[in-house]
C-alpha cells in the first residue's frame, strides 16, 4: 500500500509571526532602493514588490501604501541613528560610524539627498533633528566640543562630512587620487574625520 502524504501542518503563531517580519524586511530593504534610486515622486510600489519577492496586495497590507512604507523607511533611519550614536560613545566614533553608512548603504545617502531636493519634510522631522542638537549640547557641556563652538552649525558641519564621500565622489577621488568607490579610501576618510571631530575640543 503506497505511503500516505504527511498533511501538511499549519504554521504556529511564532512561525508567522516570523515570516510576517521577514516580508516587512523585505518590502523596506526594496523600498530604500526603490526610494533611494528614484526619489518618493518616482518609487513605484509594483517595483517594489517585485524587488522584494512578494505580491503588491501585502505592501498595502502592512504599510497602507506608497506614504506609509516611506513613513516605515524613516522610522528605521531614526532607530538606526540611535544604534549609530550612543550616548556614551566618543563623538569621533558616531561620527565615523555615521561616514561607514554612507558608504555600505548608499540608498540611505540618496534616499536623503532626493528629500531635501524635493523639500519633502517627513513627520516630526524638525524634533528630531533638533534632539540631534540637544544631544551635540550635552556633548558640549561634557568637553567634548570647545565651549566657543554652535553646536546647531557644528551638527550641520558633521552632517554634511559624514556623507561627502558618497555626495561628492567624484571630488573625492580627484582629491584623494582613490577610486571613488573603494574601501581604502573610506577607510582612511573615516580615519581623518575621527581625528578632525577630535580636534574640536
Amino acid at each position: 500500500m503506497p505511503e500516505q502524504p504527511k498533511a501538511r501542518r499549519a504554521p504556529a503563531g511564532s512561525e508567522r509571526k516570523r515570516d510576517a517580519d521577514r516580508s516587512r524586511e523585505r518590502i523596506l530593504d526594496a523600498a530604500l532602493v526603490e526610494f533611494g534610486e528614484h526619489g518618493y515622486a518616482g518609487a513605484r510600489i509594483g517595483a517594489i514588490a517585485r524587488r522584494a519577492g512578494v505580491n503588491q496586495q501585502l505592501i498595502s497590507y502592512y504599510f497602507g501604501g506608497k506614504e506609509g512604507l516611506h513613513r516605515a523607511l524613516t522610522d528605521r533611519w531614526r532607530a538606526m541613528s540611535a544604534r549609530l550614536s550612543p550616548p556614551d560613545a566618543p563623538l569621533s566614533e558616531v561620527v565615523a560610524a555615521f561616514a561607514h553608512v554612507g558608504e555600505a548603504q548608499r540608498h540611505w545617502v540618496r534616499l536623503l539627498v532626493w528629500q531635501t531636493l524635493g523639500g519633502q519634510r517627513e513627520e516630526g522631522a524638525a524634533d528630531f533633528r533638533k534632539s540631534m542638537v540637544d544631544e551635540l549640547r550635552r556633548r558640549q557641556e561634557a568637553g567634548e566640543i570647545g565651549a566657543d563652538l554652535d553646536p546647531a552649525y557644528v551638527m550641520l558641519a558633521l552632517f554634511g562630512a559624514a556623507l561627502a564621500p558618497t555626495l561628492l565622489a567624484d571630488y573625492a577621488e580627484d582629491f584623494t587620487g582613490l577610486p571613488a568607490d573603494s574601501p581604502e579610501l573610506f577607510e582612511r576618510y573615516r580615519d581623518q574625520l575621527s581625528r578632525i571631530v577630535e580636534r574640536l575640543k
